[in-house]
């Protein structure tokens, strides 16, 4: 007889079905109204042939030890051990780097997304442990969001409107129109870090559209936005959102639609934004006519758009995608600013959110209270890089750099340590990350499946999902706690993350340090218990442990007043100030101004991203590449599962063409073609539609990396991975984060034999001797 044992994932609860101690079926509660279909490819995933099945060390490292080098990483087979002496390696490497190098030397890596339990969450267990044996070379802020974590407590001092943006609950009581840069879908709302008990972004646009709120979504994309509201869809060219807002803004201003009290009153700084705005300081007013020529809208269009905006109860909103393009902190700093010209910010339903859509938890409606939440502890060495720097770190290791308002230096990286992430998925120029890869002289990674990065390390230690063991499911933005249950037994010889780095501290000699004496329950419990008292401390309250563990999941109800961001602000800025230097929101920031930089001034301003449509560069690669993230999976996880493989065509990725560019280049639908420009090259499957911007593909991202020479730099990627095309920039100074929707290429039909996908079957395997 089947079972049923609930758990949880980033995409959503369920429970699985286990029959004979065989995971089955994932199948979502019936509380949940719109489900992810990527639940399905679970039990697919946890069994599949790519699963690291015992510790393996790369031959060469395994003979000669760090002496081996990096050139054979990715070209040598796998030696199988036992775990014991894994282990042995393992920790006296760690003593050897740190002994001759110190802890800075150590680069631990992980980005997070691997489990939505947070206790076993890979990224916490690593800098937990490594924070236990003296520190790191840790990582600051996220791909997702690293230039508007930069740029947003600079002009409204902390990140409580990003965390927390307005509820749908506001908007659809007040809001009349929905201005939507980047549009605002439902295919990244199926995640949230720290998973969810019931999917809410599509029932909200569905009672929006029901509420008559009006939505204009501003992307290159037409399905950024789902048909379901309506939309009016305005094609705009990649990366000019900035000059489009400012093209709205000068309407404003110049025909008085502004509010020019409330810049008086809650803002610093209008007086020099405004000489730039209407060209006073550089002889060109940005006008809507001038923005045409950079966006593709035409002119009457934005002063409409803009009259409208101001006749009507207005929420402006940004997705994150908008911020990882080349000057990315001006997209977040200018829709601010176009709101606080508008002037409603802090009224019901106005002002401005950014991310709608693009993770569930935006705009949930929840009193937000502290998840539950396993503790990292304190980096003794204070080491980190910007998030997206990892090539300059270790190809350029004692070069200086900015970030923020600091003169920083690369550590010079000894050893890699990974845990729970594919930076060949989510990282840029993946020719120059393999270059810099080659590096470090020894990579560790701990993993479930045979990632390209698992593949391309020295060391490769089984990790368990999350089916394999007990954990809790929580995120502050949702309104339930899911009991993540332990469904299956551990796959081969995998071992939890807390396990292997517990066996790694007791080898060290800080055992008892690192677990504090607790077994797994007696974490989840302590967890669950800080947990449900925060909650209490808002007026919340949540059932004991035992009984939350008994049910599944603990529910906080609907906040009954719907959340407005700034609300007390604009009731009384003085006895609410912001964080900021003024306490109001800085339209100049005369603290961004000292640090002198070129690409990212006082205030917000449009500047020329590095490649774009407008550029010199477009006469060589005439299409602008989105590499947005995929429906079918949460960035590269289960790539080779479920919803991933049913939306691939012939197992490559779909990339979106306009047919008039289709036709130019004889490409017919569904033809293999090669995306190619000067840093790579890779293989997709055409997919012709008018509803994207001609001139603009989009291919998303998530393929594993596939070239068709494993470690050798510049090869032909076989599986539509765009990022052997993306540029390892940093957007700007200040933030130093990824520009990934910043890529000029051209496409042309594949004419060779494109190739089985390899990357889903295991590297090659050798028994350890006798």
């Amino acid at each position: 007889m089947a079972e049923r044992i609930g758990h949880g994932s980033h995409w959503g609860a369920f429970d699985a079905v286990v029959e004979d101690g065989r995971f089955v079926a994932a199948e979502p509660p019936a509380r949940d109204p719109a489900p992810s279909p990527i639940l399905k490819g679970m039990p697919a995933a946890v069994y599949h042939r790519t699963r690291v099945a015992r510790p393996s060390i790369r031959k060469g490292w395994l003979e000669r030890g760090f002496m081996a080098g990096g050139e054979g990483r990715g070209r040598e087979p796998f030696v199988e051990i036992p775990w014991d002496e894994a282990i042995d390696l393992v920790s006296s490497e760690l003593r050897r780097v740190k002994g001759e190098y110190g802890n800075d030397s150590i680069f631990a890596g992980s980005y997070g997304w691997a489990s939505a339990g947070r206790y076993h969450h890979a990224k916490t267990q690593l800098q937990r442990f490594m924070n236990c044996y003296g520190g790191f070379t840790a990582q600051k802020h996220s791909y997702s969001l690293a230039a508007g974590l930069t740029i947003l407590p600079h002009i409204l001092g902390d990140l409580a409107t990003l965390r927390t943006p307005s509820s749908w609950a506001d908007i659809e009581q007040y809001s009349r129109l929905f201005v939507a840069f980047g549009g605002c879908g439902t295919k990244n709302a199926q995640t949230e870090p720290g998973g969810t008990g019931a999917h809410s972004t599509e029932p909200w646009l569905r009672r929006l559209a029901a509420a008559d709120v009006e939505m204009i979504s501003i992307t290159p994309v037409r399905e950024d936005t789902p048909d379901f509201v309506g939309a009016e869809w305005l094609p705009i060219r990649p990366n000019t959102d900035v000059a489009m807002m400012l093209g709205l803004a000068h309407t404003l201003v110049s025909e008085d639609l502004h509010a020019p009290d409330f810049l008086a009153r809650y803002t610093v700084g209008f007086e020099r934004f405004h000489d730039y705005l209407m060209g006073v300081t550089d002889g060109t007013p940005k006008s809507a006519e001038w923005a045409a020529g950079i966006t593709g809208i035409d002119a009457d269009l934005t002063r409409r758009l803009a009259r409208r905006m101001a006749e009507n109860r207005t929420m402006i909103t940004t997705s994150y995608s908008l911020q990882r393009g080349d000057h990315g902190e001006q997209s977040f700093w200018m829709t601010a600013t176009l709101a606080a010209i508008l002037g409603q910010i802090g009224m019901p339903g106005g002002g401005f959110g950014f991310g709608y859509g693009s993770m569930h938890g935006q705009g949930n409606p929840v009193t937000v209270f502290s998840a539950a939440n396993f503790p990292a502890g304190n980096n003794p060495t204070g080491s980190f890089i910007p998030v997206a720097r990892i090539s300059d770190m270790l190809l350029k290791p004692g070069q200086a750099y900015t970030f923020d308002g600091e003169d920083r230096v690369y550590p010079d990286i000894r050893m890699v340590y990974w845990a729970g992430g594919n930076p060949f998925h989510h990282h840029q120029d993946l020719n120059r990350l393999l270059e810099a890869w080659q590096r470090p002289e020894t990579i560790i990674v701990n993993e479930p499946w045979w990632t390209p990065t698992a593949r391309l390390a020295d060391i490769v230690l089984p990790a368990t999902t999350t089916l394999e063991r007990n954990d809790i499911g929580a995120s502050s933005r949702d309104r339930f706690i899911i009991a993540m249950k332990k469904v299956i037994e551990p796959v081969g010889e995998a071992r939890h993350d807390h396990e292997i780095f517990r066996a790694l501290a007791r080898d060290l000699g800080f055992e008892q340090q690192f677990t504090e004496g607790r077994s797994e329950m007696d974490w989840l419990r302590h967890m669950y218990d800080v947990s449900r008292q925060d909650a209490a401390r808002v007026g919340i309250e949540l059932p004991g442990f035992d009984a939350f563990w008994e049910q599944g999941y603990a529910e906080s109800p609907e906040p009954e007043t719907p959340h407005c961001v700034l609300s007390e602000f604009r009731a009384d800025p003085d006895a609410h100030p912001l964080k900021t230097p003024s306490g109001r929101i800085e339209i100049y920031s005369e603290e961004i101004a000292s640090f002198n930089y070129q690409d990212c001034p006082g205030h917000p301003v449009w500047m020329e991203p590095l490649e774009w449509l407008g550029s010199d560069k477009a006469a060589e690669y005439p299409l602008h590449m989105i590499s947005n993230q995929p429906a079918g999976k949460l960035h590269s996880q289960m790539d080779f599962a479920g919803a991933s493989l049913d939306l691939k065509i012939d197992g490559r990725e779909p990339m979106l063409i306009h047919p008039d560019d289709a036709e130019k280049r004889g490409i017919k639908q569904h033809d293999v073609v090669r995306i190619f420009n000067g840093r790579g090259a890779t293989l997709a499957a055409a997919v012709i539609s008018d509803g994207i911007n001609p001139h603009v593909i989009r291919l998303s991202t998530g393929a594993w990396y596939d070239p068709t020479e494993v470690g050798q730099i510049g090869t032909l990627d076989r599986h539509s991975n765009p990022n052997v095309l993306t540029p390892d920039k940093g957007t700007s100074s200040l933030a130093q984060g990824p520009i990934a929707h910043t890529s000029l290429v051209d496409v042309e039909v594949y004419r060779g034999e494109p190739g089985e996908i390899t990357v889903f079957d295991p590297p090659a395997l050798i028994e350890a001797a006798e």
